[in-house]
């Protein structure tokens, strides 16, 4: 809220040099921030009673959009890639499977590895789990199993993540 929009009876007013100027009416505020050829803008509404403070709004405005954008450019967001799997993979397949694990790995990503199985292999699923934890221990100097091997409806998945 700023100017007029504000209702409140009394309000506790901030400086625009940052100085506490104490609790005055609202009406009060409004005339030294027209003074001061500013804005009076509620910065703090919940609190008892709220803190008004005497800016520019433009520039107040700016100042919170560029330091939001500030934190949304530090924040960093891991995807979750998926390697398939069959339990009748070769292993110059499986080789490449694992190039390609490593590097959504070393990239910073989760990756989900699926074993997937089809029409006579679902009677052999839990014979085929050695397949999964090799993958995993051929990538134990760059990751650590996350979730463990998980029987989930036709397939087995497991997650790995990076080593920290």
């Amino acid at each position: 809220m700023i100017n007029e929009q504000i209702r409140d009876r009394e309000v506790r007013l901030i400086g625009e040099n940052g100085e506490q100027l104490g609790i005055m009416s609202a009406k009060d505020a409004m005339k030294l921030a027209r003074e001061a050829e500013l804005d009076l803008v509620k910065i703090a509404p919940m609190a008892k009673p709220p803190v008004c403070k005497i800016i520019d709004y433009g520039k107040y405005r700016y100042e919170l959009a560029r330091k939001e954008k500030e934190a949304r450019k530090k924040q960093k967001t891991i995807e979750i890639k998926e390697v398939r799997l069959s339990p009748n993979i070769d292993v110059n397949d499986l080789n490449t499977k694992i190039n390609n694990a490593k590097k959504f790995i070393s990239k910073g990503n989760k990756v989900k590895i699926t074993l997937r199985f089809r029409g006579r292999e679902m009677a052999h699923m839990q014979d085929n789990r050695y397949i999964l934890e090799d993958f995993a221990e051929k990538l134990t100097d760059i990751a650590v199993i996350d979730k463990p091997i998980k029987q989930e409806g036709r397939s087995l998945t497991m997650f790995l993540a990076e080593k920290k």
